[in-house]
């Protein structure tokens, strides 16, 4: 592939997600809030680095993996002008962050107002997944022919890319299953907390929980490998999988829905949050209900 690419947001998961790109032969325009990692990436790679929005106007898709939809939009509409202003019109953004669907769906109209259509393409797989280019990608846009322009890129980020249907329609599916996940962890956490009142080693727990019914990612992964022996590595921020919690929750009052579970959860969460900060491991969050 020969076309320009533009990536902006080259943390734990952008800069894996776009040397894959760079890999696979895309000519890319980079941009970081943290010149240093930018410099660094572009010198790595042979990209170029963006020193102003002007220098995405060549590229046909953008990619944006960022904190959440407010620095999205900061980056494609208010940032030197905004990436938006600069693109030609038929090009493609395609946010693969972890945002708010409401915000995607505020968006698009204003994208729109360039040329430039959207599409929410969020990520599920981790930072491993993101760095062999297998993760799971799911899709909404209203417009199947700017999801056809991406498809080239996600497919070389991606092992699994899934249309979910409209705009937002992505970012939703992206929030409820990490509030699954986030659900999960704290099940878990909580099992184990009590067996250890009835002297069950937290090995023998997981291993009867992970040939029974009770099994999950995170008794599998996550419980194992990082917080049982205490090495809280699995480099997702306690922040971010707060965040996209929240948003499920958000979701569900926004809908009307009678979903406790979901409201629990995410206070919760909320609670991790408040007292390990945003930067801690989520793999820690049980040290904010008990330790």
């Amino acid at each position: 592939m020969s076309e320009r690419v533009g990536f902006v947001g080259l943390g734990n998961m952008g800069w894996p997600m776009a040397h894959n790109l760079a890999e696979a032969g895309l000519e890319l325009v980079v941009r970081d809030a943290n010149e240093e990692v930018q410099e660094r990436f572009a010198s790595e790679h042979g990209a170029h680095a963006a020193r102003g929005a002007a220098d995405f106007a060549e590229a046909t898709v953008v990619v944006t993996m960022l904190p959440d939809e407010r620095v999205v939009a900061d980056a494609v509409l208010t940032w030197d002008g905004g990436i938006a202003a600069a693109l030609q019109a038929g090009a493609v953004i395609v946010d693969m962050s972890s945002s708010n669907p409401i915000g995607t769906r505020a968006l698009g109209p204003k994208l729109a107002e360039h040329g430039v259509a959207l599409v929410d393409a969020p990520v599920s797989g981790g930072i491993t997944r993101a760095g062999d280019g297998t993760l799971s990608i799911m899709i909404g846009a209203d417009n199947d022919d700017a999801v056809a322009r991406a498809l080239p890129v996600l497919e070389v980020l991606g092992e699994k890319l899934f249309r979910t249907g409209a705009s937002g329609s992505g970012h939703a599916m992206k929030a409820l299953n990490n509030f699954l996940g986030g659900a999960a962890y704290t099940t878990t956490a909580e099992a184990l907390r009590i067996g250890a009142h009835f002297g069950l080693e937290p090995g023998t727990m997981l291993e009867v929980i992970n040939s029974s019914t009770g099994r999950s990612f995170n008794s599998e992964v996550v419980f194992p490998q990082d917080v049982v022996p205490e090495r809280y590595a699995t480099r997702f921020a306690l922040g971010l999988l707060a965040k996209d919690v929240g948003i499920a929750a958000s979701l569900a009052d926004a809908a009307d829905v009678d979903a406790p579970a979901c409201r629990l959860v995410s206070e919760r969460w909320a609670r991790a949050l408040e007292s390990l900060g945003p930067a801690a491991d989520h793999s820690e969050a049980h040290k904010g209900w008990w330790e």
